[in-house]
């Protein structure tokens, strides 16, 4: 994706333009391009007032996109897991969002995993009304030790989904996704968040590194030697809009489906 360098918006004239690579291109307010663009802006300062730093789930602080949330939940219902493997606790709003939906369709449970969980974010996940719905495995989610106690925990599940929530450096994303890929059913995913700081390198709350160091490369770089595995994001089961096709996500590049139980 191109440098988005100026997004301006003329809500009397209808239009939008945008100065992206060097170029500059006009569109309908109400074009899908338009709201790609806006979108991309928004996202950048919404990043910038952390902006995700807002929302709870049942309690617990939920630091994700909500649009992403719905998506997720869109999935979640679709495949119906046995088990949703997420990495990445901090709060525990993921892992208490995930067990919500596993409550409401009266199927699944999670695992979270997380480097270190803080005694208070255990106490109020352990002490959660969803928390027989819930296993906290702490660790690094890449150790062997710790992957091997996840794998004992899915052991016998028929579909797993697995999130990958936790550090976002491209070499630990990789790592996880080596890791778990195993554990991934035919047709479920492994959903690799966060794609979106590639995006954001240039944010004064960034770094330059993150052009290369980031999810979404892992995820390219994984699906080089991994072809049971394709780029694919969920369809949208229902979608009335005026020509869209693409959402508004932190998670560009992330939804990796599997597409054959052979590895590469």
């Amino acid at each position: 994706m191109t440098r988005l360098e100026r997004v301006a918006v003329d809500l009397v004239r209808g239009l939008v333009t945008v100065e992206e690579g060097g170029t500059s291109e006009s569109y309908p307010l109400g074009s899908p391009q338009a709201f790609a663009a806006i979108s991309r802006a928004w996202i950048r300062c919404g990043w910038d007032v952390k902006y995700t730093y807002t929302f709870t789930w049942l309690g617990r602080p939920v630091i994700q996109l909500p649009e992403d949330l719905l998506r997720l939940q869109e999935a979640v219902y679709v495949l119906r897991p046995d088990v949703i493997v997420e990495t990445g606790v901090a709060h525990g709003g993921s892992v208490i969002f995930l067990a919500t939906l596993c409550r409401a369709i009266g199927h699944g449970r999670v695992i979270g995993v997380d480097r270190e969980i803080r005694p208070a974010n255990r106490r109020a996940i352990e002490t959660h009304e969803l928390r027989d719905l819930i296993t906290l495995v702490e660790g690094d989610s890449a150790d062997p030790a710790v992957v091997a106690r996840v794998k004992a925990l899915a052991a016998g599940s028929e579909r797993v989904l697995v999130v990958l929530d936790s550090s976002h450096t491209r070499r630990q994303v990789l790592a996880e996704l080596e890791a778990y890929a195993e554990l991934v059913s035919v047709d479920s995913y492994v959903i690799v968040q966060d794609g979106v700081m590639q995006d954001l390198a240039d944010s004064p709350h960034a770094s330059p590194e993150w052009r290369w160091d980031n999810p979404a490369a892992a995820a390219q770089e994984f699906l080089l030697h991994h072809p049971e595995f394709a780029l694919e994001a969920p369809p949208w089961p229902f979608n009335e809009s005026r020509g869209l096709r693409e959402g508004v996500t932190y998670w560009p590049g992330g939804w990796l489906k599997r597409r054959s139980s052979t590895p590469a």
